[in-house]
């Protein structure tokens, strides 16, 4: 019975991680269309040639936490060494997420440029304190936010 059971776990594990996940991309998707016209850089100055004007900095942040089957994957993973694999979406997404709020943080308050983005990723939390498994992570977007004019 406990077998059956965390057969089922894993199972619906799956699915709900893997319909979350596609729901997730889906919506980046959309979000980083909106905001094409938004120019980031990382550059740590702007082009000589732009006239910039009023910086501050601006920020993007998310927390994103591993469903339990790819936590269970990258558990056995583990066990044999390499990549592994089933984090490497979770990145992606917060690291896309992170940026997308960051632009949208400089546009909320009337900037069109960010110059010398940069972006720092740490591990939220242990998933349990007997395997030592990462559940989430933070990645911050970061970067000078500047008005250019003519």
């Amino acid at each position: 019975m406990p077998v059956i059971l965390m057969v089922v776990f894993l199972v619906v594990g799956y699915v709900a991680g893997t319909i979350n996940e596609s729901r997730h991309f889906a919506a980046l998707r959309r979000g980083e269309e909106d905001s094409r016209d938004m120019i980031v850089i990382t550059f740590p100055d702007a082009p000589s040639e732009w006239n910039v004007f009023d910086p501050t900095l601006v920020t993007g942040s998310v927390v994103i936490s591993l469903d339990y089957f790819k936590r269970f994957i990258a558990g056995l993973k583990a066990f044999v060494g390499g990549r592994i694999t089933t984090y490497e979406p979770l990145l992606d997404r917060a690291r896309r997420e992170a940026l997308l709020r960051m632009k949208n943080a400089a546009r909320a308050q009337g900037y069109d440029t960010v110059v010398n983005v940069r972006l720092e990723t740490s591990c939220l939390a242990r998933a349990s304190s007997n395997n030592g498994g990462v559940s989430g992570i933070e990645i911050l977007a970061f970067g000078t936010a500047v008005r250019r004019g003519s």
